[in-house]
């Protein structure tokens, strides 16, 4: 529980500082929403489902990745504009960190639901995860796609497309090499901390 408690802590702490002075709030509200509702959904399910401390870690560096993106939007991130000058790149390309984190860490929350709560047959885990993030990930370009057409220009910032025409497909791209990523690296670690869980007495 300590444990978390500082994970708490380091969530605001990284919230406040995306609040201070970012880019327009409009943008910063849109970006940093999914941060805010997740929290409140984990605070509320708290009691009832604890994920691991490896979930919680992970949804945390999500948490920033939102933070940062929120604060400059992705497509102004100054460390990804440096590296856009030093690899002679045509874009800042922190948005493709923030979908493939956007894969990675949803995989993480959906594979230890779909083992723990015995949701699926364990040769369907990696297919049937790497399929709810691609899901996930289609469903917010449509929500991208909706605000975009809501707000008119003052959505620019937030879909951060920097003029590339196929940013939508490559998004959902990365959403999933990030999923993939997380079942061929994390799976061992993730099934012994959700063995560790088990075994703890409660």
């Amino acid at each position: 529980m300590r444990k978390n408690s500082v994970l708490i802590v380091l969530y605001f702490i990284g919230l406040l500082w995306s609040a201070i002075n970012p880019h327009d709030y409009f943008t910063w509200f849109l970006e940093v929403f999914p941060a805010i509702i997740g929290f409140i959904l984990l605070v509320l399910t708290y009691k009832k489902f604890r994920f691991t401390y490896l979930t919680y870690c992970c949804i945390l560096l999500h948490c920033y990745v939102l933070f940062v993106g929120g604060h400059y939007t992705y497509a102004e991130v100054p460390l990804f504009d440096w590296l856009k000058e030093v690899f002679n790149q045509t874009r800042n390309n922190y948005d493709k960190v923030g979908h493939f984190a956007q894969g990675f860490v949803p995989a993480i929350i959906t594979r230890e639901i779909f083992i723990r709560k015995s949701v699926v047959k364990p040769s369907w885990l990696s297919f049937l995860t790497i399929c709810v993030c691609l899901s996930i990930s289609a469903v917010y370009e449509f929500l991208e796609w909706f605000v975009a057409l809501m707000t008119g220009e003052s959505a620019e910032s937030f879909l951060g497309t920097q003029g590339y025409i196929w940013d939508t497909q490559s998004d959902m791209l990365y959403a999933t090499l990030g999923a993939m990523s997380m079942i061929v690296f994390m799976s061992s670690y993730q099934n012994k901390q959700i063995k560790k869980m088990n075994n703890s007495p409660s």
